[in-house]
C-alpha cells in the first residue's frame, strides 16, 4: 500500500471516528435515584435500585457530613426537622423517606451500589461554605469509595470549587466536575477537573461551553431535564449525560432521537 493510500485511510479513519463521537447519544443520569416510580423516594437505596432496573447509566446522590463526622444521603439540609450538618448520624438515619425506608447513610448506600456493576454513582457532596468540613468530608467519601471498590466507577460532584479542587487532588484517577455555573470550561480544564455539570439553563446562555469542553478532552453533563424538547435541544447540542428525574422518558426521547 502506497503512502497516499496510507494516509487516505488514516484520515478516513480518524473522521469515522469524530463522527461517531458527535453522534454518540448522551448518557442518562437519574437525579436521586429514580424516584419518580412506585415503591420509590428521593434518595433512597430503592431509587439507586430501580434506576439500575430502568438501565440508566449513573445514579445521582446527595450527601452530608453530620455534626458527629457521620456521612448521610438526602437532598435537603432540613428534612422533616431535621438538620443534616448539625445533627448525629444517628438522628438522620432514623427518619422515614416517603416509601417508608429509613434515611440512608453513605456506607449503606455504597454497599448498595457495590452489588450494582452496572451502574455508575454520582455523588455530590453538599456544602456549608466551611472548607474545613469540605475537606474533611472529601478524606472520608475518599476512603469509603476504596473500602467498597468503587473508585473506577464513581463521579464527583459539587457546588463548591473548593470541594471539586480537594477531592481531585486526592483523587486524581475520579471525574470530578463542578456543578455552578459562574466557571467555564477553560478554568474548570486549568484546575484538572473533568468537566462541567452545568443547569440546562446555564447551557442555553452559554450554549458554546459544550464544544469548547469537547475541545479540551472535557465531558459535559446537563442538569435537571424532564422537559423532551430540552432534551431534545441538548441531545443535538451534543450534551455528554444529561440528569432526569424521568430517566425512562429520557431515554424514550433518545431512541427517538437516534431513528
Amino acid at each position: 500500500m502506497s503512502n497516499t493510500a496510507k494516509i487516505i485511510l488514516a484520515a478516513a479513519a480518524a473522521a469515522a471516528i469524530a463522527l461517531a463521537a458527535v453522534a454518540a447519544p448522551p448518557k442518562v443520569v437519574a437525579h436521586r435515584g429514580f424516584w419518580k416510580t412506585e415503591g420509590s423516594a428521593q434518595n433512597s437505596i430503592a431509587s439507586l435500585v430501580k434506576a439500575d432496573s430502568v438501565g440508566a447509566f449513573g445514579s445521582e446522590f446527595d450527601v452530608w457530613l453530620a455534626a458527629d463526622s457521620n456521612l448521610v444521603v438526602n437532598h435537603n439540609r432540613v428534612f422533616r426537622g431535621v438538620d443534616m450538618p448539625l445533627c448525629r448520624g444517628v438522628e438522620a438515619r432514623a427518619v422515614r423517606l416517603d416509601n417508608g425506608e429509613n434515611l440512608p447513610s453513605l456506607d449503606q448506600y455504597l454497599a448498595a451500589a457495590a452489588q450494582l456493576p452496572r451502574m455508575r454513582a454520582v455523588l455530590e457532596l453538599k456544602t456549608e461554605g466551611d472548607t474545613a468540613r469540605e475537606n474533611l468530608a472529601c478524606r472520608m467519601v475518599s476512603q469509603m469509595l476504596r473500602r467498597y471498590g468503587l473508585e473506577n466507577r464513581t463521579d464527583f460532584i459539587s457546588f463548591s470549587i473548593n470541594a471539586c479542587r480537594t477531592f481531585h487532588r486526592l483523587e486524581p484517577g475520579i471525574p470530578v466536575f463542578y456543578l455552578g455555573g459562574d466557571i467555564g470550561p477553560d478554568d474548570l480544564h486549568a484546575d484538572g477537573l473533568a468537566g462541567g455539570d452545568y443547569s440546562w439553563r446555564t447551557i442555553q446562555k452559554n450554549p458554546q461551553w459544550i464544544d469548547r469542553a469537547h475541545a479540551l478532552g472535557m465531558e459535559i453533563n446537563v442538569w435537571t431535564v424532564d422537559d423532551p424538547e430540552v432534551m431534545r435541544q441538548l441531545i443535538d447540542m451534543g450534551a455528554d449525560y444529561i440528569t432526569t428525574n424521568r430517566p425512562d422518558l429520557l431515554q424514550t426521547v433518545i431512541a427517538e432521537s437516534a431513528r
